[in-house]
């Protein structure tokens, strides 16, 4: 055995586990794409591979074993009747005919046709209707539980709330349909021309923005996103139609919105012959896409070729390769984030790309420079795909200039000269300079009264940063301190009384903002919502959390050691701790309002739980709610010291080993109830 690469080996499985993790934590909790579905898709391929020849190294929390994501907690949940799962996908036509001939042996020689729909760039929805009534909406989330979005999708001007009933088959009295919301492209555009007036972040994609637009707790603000829906899938009990193009079909006649790209294709080189035709065509729709669904049409078929544990073995989704551009790099400038990060950004001589004109692209870190050894004035390839950042993916070498000068990446930051550090294992180089370098302060400010934290009406990203160049303010403090300088502001250029009036009571109405969100609005480092919310919830008022050990904060469950750490660090800051005091003096709510929820019983005391996988009765959240007012701890890791693992559907085995090798007791949902009898939900 080679030690050596098997140490590279299991080095590789951890580095592609955890950044597979960061990726969708990023991308469903916090509605951001770091990269393109092809780069993300090749990652998750990678690692599926390695850990198929060397299956000792599997991580126990692989993201190979998940359908999904997280669920964003600001609505409530619902199990799926029918699990939202994946599709499995390629980007290779080869792929296809592979797929084409596992169906053939599939159905053991039957004739068979496809049905193929445009991939179309939004959000998954399952509606349900009753007696032709549109009752709810719910997002995908992780597959098996989704947020109840029901008020907000009935702004969907496109969807009916009530079926159409001249139809020739008549809706059964109780069904689901499957489909995609979407914010049509002209719709984008108008949002980020207005968000760019009114100085704030703008949005990346048309899928992130219907994405938080959905969770947005105003309909009335959904309403205004015109936001549009198709359908493309019918589910119910019992077989109500031979085929899926006659559901289509049939959804259609309800007075659903189907797109009319769909077609049946009686062969894999028609189904590959209507790729083709989209590959340009779908530049020409007014709303995103990224590929192309291939289903078998008939549904005893489909039955018949049935699941895997993650997707349907009757269907595949084939993606567009990115697009890609050729051009020159003419320069490399640095951003400095909130949290010290200094990004560097490629300037390029403007080249077409997936309908847009790209100027700018991401070159992630300095170890991506180095790997792709770019110098100004080299040529370089840019790729655009799911229309997130551009980004540049290589140089083209043999064209390389003789007066091309190598990018020596800087050493002190661009904004405030402060020499920088690079953490150990982090990719980015950071400025230290927290309390001086300007664009961190302004970032934080920005991040203070953003829609997520504070909301703060009339103080948007561009007013929080035209009032820190003038010296106004420095900290989210300071904000709270305007009032006091009324003559000053209402003499500014573009702001006037009203505007300075809107501002000041949306400095009031800030005041109401619960604590979990002021939490998340002071900007900790790997502190988001969902963390913030747990905090919150269990230190139920700031100096609790203040005076925590790192220990009793990795203690909380889902903040862990990492964040521990960043938590205890920014508390045993007393500039921090000047800056709490100063927004509790202003009003800021620091703690939960409302009484504590009181303990049902003792019957849990001294014990401690890890809950893993899906439950019948309740949601986790719940569940948690039962063990901690019964007196009980829930905490995120397997060890000796564990009392129970309580174990609930689509556990990973890994979990289930670990606490079988160290004689943790394994429990149900309902062993756990009856624990606490009388004193549960």
């Amino acid at each position: 055995m080679d030690l050596f690469a098997d140490q590279s080996v299991q080095t590789r499985i951890r580095t592609l586990t955890a950044r597979l993790h960061h990726l969708n934590y990023q991308y469903y909790q916090n509605d951001v794409s770091e990269v393109s579905d092809q780069e993300f898709d090749q990652l998750l391929r990678e690692l599926q591979e390695l850990e198929k020849q060397y299956p000792e190294y599997a991580q126990p929390n692989s993201p190979t074993q998940r359908v999904g994501g997280t669920i964003t907690k600001q609505f409530p949940t619902q199990a799926h009747r029918f699990p939202m799962l994946s599709l499995a996908n390629t980007y290779s036509e080869a792929d296809l005919r592979e797929f084409d001939e596992r169906v053939q042996r599939g159905l053991e020689g039957a004739e068979y046709q496809y049905v193929c729909e445009l991939k179309f760039d939004g959000v998954a929805m399952s509606l349900r209707y009753e007696h032709g009534q549109l009752t709810q909406g719910v997002t995908r989330g992780d597959g098996t539980r989704g947020d109840v979005v029901t008020s907000n999708v009935r702004t969907i001007k496109t969807l009916p709330l009530h079926l159409r009933e001249d139809a020739e088959q008549a809706a059964p009295a109780d069904f689901e349909v499957r489909g995609e919301v979407f914010m049509p492209l002209s719709v984008f555009n108008d949002l980020n021309a207005e968000r760019e007036q009114n100085g704030e972040a703008l949005l990346a994609n048309p899928r992130n923005a219907a994405s938080g637009t959905l969770k947005l707790q105003d309909s009335a603000q959904v309403a205004a996103r015109r936001l549009r829906f198709y359908a493309y899938s019918f589910l119910s009990t019992g077989r109500h139609f031979p085929t899926h193009s006659a559901a289509l079909r049939a959804l259609k006649q309800w007075g659903l919105p189907v797109s009319d790209t769909w077609r049946l294709c009686g062969s894999i080189d028609e189904v590959l012959s209507y790729i083709h035709e989209w590959d340009k065509k779908r530049f020409e729709l007014p709303v995103a896409t990224d590929g192309i669904v291939i289903k078998v049409d008939d549904l005893r078929q489909q039955e018949l070729l049935g699941f895997t544990a993650k997707s349907p073995r009757w269907a595949i989704a084939y993606k567009y390769p990115a697009e890609a551009g050729r051009t020159r790099l003419r320069d490399i400038i640095y951003q400095v984030g909130r949290t010290g990060a200094v990004t560097p950004v490629a300037l390029l001589d403007p080249v077409p790309l997936a309908g847009t004109v790209v100027k700018r692209a991401s070159v992630h870190n300095a170890n991506q420079i180095a790997a792709l050894d770019l110098r100004i004035g080299d040529l370089v390839f840019v790729e655009k795909g799911g229309e997130i950042i551009p980004k540049i993916t290589g140089v083209d070498l043999p064209s390389r200039p003789a007066d091309a000068v190598p990018v020596v990446y800087p050493t002190a930051c661009p904004a405030c000269g402060t020499a920088l550090v690079r953490p150990e294992g982090e990719a980015h180089f950071r400025c230290p300079n927290e309390r001086g370098c300007a664009p961190q302060l302004k970032s934080k400010l920005e991040h203070y009264v953003s829609r997520k934290a504070l909301n703060i009406d009339g103080l948007g990203a561009e007013t929080v940063g035209r009032f820190f160049d003038l010296g106004l303010v420095r900290d989210a403090a300071d904000l709270y301190e305007l009032p006091q300088r009324r003559e000053e502001l209402v003499n500014l250029d573009r702001l006037g009384e009203k505007s300075v009036q809107r501002m000041y009571a949306g400095l009031e109405q800030s005041k109401e903002v619960p604590f979990d969100r002021v939490l998340f609005g002071l900007g900790i480092r790997y502190v988001g919502e969902t963390v913030a919310e747990k905090l919150a919830a269990h230190y139920r008022s700031i100096a609790p959390m203040l005076a925590a050990s790192v220990e009793e904060l990795a203690a909380v469950p889902e903040v862990g050691g990492v964040i521990a750490e960043s938590v205890a660090a920014w508390a045993q800051d007393e500039a921090n701790r000047q800056l709490v005091e100063r927004l509790k003096a202003a009003g800021v709510q620091m703690q939960l309002t409302g009484e504590a929820p009181q303990p049902l019983s003792d019957r849990l005391n001294g014990l401690t739980f890890v809950l893993s996988g899906v439950f019948e009765q309740h949601s986790r959240e719940e569940l948690e709610q039962v063990i901690v007012r019964n007196g009980g701890k829930v905490t995120g890791s397997i060890s000796k010291k564990l009392s129970y693992l309580v174990a609930g559907d689509k556990m990973g085995p890994a979990k289930r080993e670990k606490a079988t090798s160290l004689n943790v007791p394994i429990i149900g949902e309902t062993d756990l109830l009856a624990m606490v009898s009388d004193g549960g939900l």
